[in-house]
């Protein structure tokens, strides 16, 4: 018996074939799968009170104890099923667990499906012989199939996720390898048994071997349903932007006011900050340079908080960070970006005190905003700042720490911003101040609302943006 693993989970779903596995895994005399002690409503058999004297409750109070159960039963390599609905604490200890086999048993959802159905109409969970076969018709319902789908997907996504970052690999089985004697030699030889053996275990026999056809009643409905869920993801927006981190140090609060503000560098920045700081009486003014310890503490000391963040028109913020950083070689550009952008990607910005024409300056706001669907999309060198990064990803970027209480558009803050409890109940001004040297409104057309686009795909669908004007 190979001593190169503790013990391993068979992580399956209902109706995958999972208990037709567990058998001829068991099968072999130095390993033993103890069915599923994780299950949220029993301990390893639905008729089990206890699994070695550890009762549900005192599984409850340490699921580690199960574990360790297992791990030290003699006789040979031990293990169990894990359902994405199992014990959640304990995921992340078999998963990060080098020496915990990984076996992954897979089967078409819509199978699964189906055949859950027609074990929840006819009582039937497991058949051991044809004379005891129920059979029934059942109707196809999708969003309830729907739910099923994303639950599965999620779950491998997870596990895939976990061998991925932890550099291991696992056995995978399909529903149709199981009946394979080869197949399941080749694993029983992956856990480490010393035997092989000719033929497979059939104590369970399949319940429902008919087509899906003389299976669903409503079939017709079945498949018109089916050809309207995205199979291979198609819908998806690829996402090769860098992830960020929660961005702390920028993050102020009001001085006066349980206020705090979380910006989306880019947006409307200055004018909140303005508005934030007169929150409030007495010592006004503005709370800044927190790192993670000392925020957690104003949270503490602010007990009915509320914090916030700002969304803006991706062709408003992109022109505006274009405007402050590039446009011009200003105090505030982004020097050694800005010349790499007019040399190696040919953006026509002015030099030597030169200043843009209208049509200079939208023809490189325009390739400006090429770039960054580049940059965005990994294909540069250059660093992808915050100033145009996806606010889609910066948002996502302070859930390492936390989460704003709301996510207000910057169109809407002159009546919104009032409304936060701990606000003074002043309308809120916000300045329209066009964008120098040229407001986007002297160079917007089709083209340009057609190249931001381009670069933040994202950003418009997960705001729902539509055309500026």
């Amino acid at each position: 018996m190979s001593n190169r693993f503790d013990y391993f989970v068979i992580f399956a779903e209902m109706r995958t074939g999972s208990n037709f596995l567990e058998e001829n895994i068991n099968s072999y005399p130095d390993l033993m799968s103890w069915g599923e002690i994780y299950n949220p409503h029993f301990v390893g058999k639905p008729r089990n009170k206890d699994f070695d004297g550890i009762t549900l409750a005192d599984r409850e109070a340490d699921p580690m104890k199960v574990l360790e159960r297992v791990k030290n039963k003699l006789g040979g390599l031990n293990g169990f099923r894990y359902f994405h609905d199992h014990e959640p604490r304990m995921f992340k200890t078999f998963i990060d667990d080098p020496r915990c086999a990984k076996v992954i048993l897979t089967r078409n959802p819509l199978e699964s499906y189906v055949s859950r159905k027609i074990a929840g109409a006819t009582g039937q969970w497991r058949l051991g012989d044809l004379k005891d076969a129920r059979s029934a018709q059942i109707e196809f319902d999708k969003v309830e199939f729907e739910i099923m789908l994303n639950a599965v997907k999620a779950f491998q996504m997870k596990i895939l996720r976990g061998l991925q970052t932890t550099g291991q690999s696992a056995f995978y089985v399909a529903y149709e390898d199981v009946q394979d004697i080869d197949v399941i030699n080749g694993l029983a030889k992956f856990l480490g048994a010393s035997e092989t053996r000719s033929n497979i275990v059939r104590k369970t026999k399949v319940q429902n071997p008919a087509g899906l056809e003389d299976k669903v009643l409503n079939y017709a409905e079945m498949e018109k349903a089916l050809s309207s869920i995205d199979h291979f993801n198609l819908s998806n927006t690829p996402n090769f932007e860098p992830r960020r981190g929660p961005a702390v140090p920028n993050i102020v609060a009001a001085k006066s006011a349980s206020l705090l503000y979380l910006p989306v560098l880019g947006g409307p920045d200055e004018a909140v900050k303005n508005w934030l700081a007169v929150q409030g009486s007495g010592d006004l003014g503005l709370l800044d340079g927190f790192n993670q310890k000392t925020l957690r503490q104003w949270k503490r000391n602010h007990k009915n908080h509320r914090s916030f963040t700002v969304v803006s028109h991706p062709v408003v913020r992109l022109h505006r960070t274009f405007c402050q950083y590039f446009a011009t070689a200003g105090a505030h550009a982004f020097g050694e970006i800005r010349e790499q952008l007019r040399t190696t990607y040919k953006v026509p910005l002015p030099i030597n005190g030169k200043t843009a024409t209208l049509s200079q300056h939208r023809e490189a706001f325009i390739k400006f905003a090429q770039f960054v669907k580049g940059n965005l999309g990994g294909q540069t060198s250059i660093r992808v700042d915050e100033s145009w990064a996806s606010q889609s990803e910066v948002i996502n970027g302070f859930s390492g720490f936390m989460l704003p209480d709301h996510i207000f558009r910057e169109e809407e803050l002159a009546d919104a911003l009032p409304q936060l409890p701990g606000a003074n109940g002043a309308k809120a001004v916000f300045e329209d101040v066009p964008d120098a040297p040229f407001a986007l409104s002297d160079i917007y057309d089709e083209e340009v609302e057609q190249a931001v686009r381009g670069a933040y795909q994202r950003d418009y669908m997960m705001f729902g943006y539509k055309s500026w004007r």
